[in-house]
């Protein structure tokens, strides 16, 4: 073969080498967005859970205006993206969502939400 069939070759192998790369790399971000997706909507779940124990009158199970005494169904504390927990006081609830995805080294995918009486606020933390 020639000098110049030889560098074609080599530069063909190096063009899709760096072509698999770049697909592996996108895959992996697409998986983590996609996890962080699915983080959010099972957390809106649990907040939605919450305000509707904030806003039910007492004799029905709920709260009646306060968050006090309500915990994380244990059906939603684990799932296949994560799992849930939740710091509780009288007007707020924070629930952090962690995902099973890694991001890089040891750092997973989390959302963390804040309800209250008015509304729920959402915050991607990683």
């Amino acid at each position: 073969m020639g000098q110049q069939q030889l560098l074609l070759i080599v530069l063909g192998v190096i063009i899709v080498g760096i072509a698999v790369l770049f697909g592996i790399i996108l895959f992996r971000q697409n998986s983590i967005d996609h996890k962080r997706d699915q983080l959010i909507n099972e957390g809106m779940v649990v907040a939605n859970n919450a305000r509707e124990y904030f806003h039910k009158p007492s004799t029905y199970g709920g709260g009646q205006y306060t968050f006090t005494g309500w915990e994380i169904p244990s059906q939603m504390l684990h799932s296949a993206n994560g799992s849930y927990t939740a710091i509780v006081g009288a007007n707020t609830v924070e629930i952090t969502g962690t995902g099973n995805e890694l991001v890089s080294g040891t750092d997973s995918v989390k959302v963390k939400f804040t309800v209250n009486g008015t509304g729920i606020q959402t915050m991607i933390i990683n």
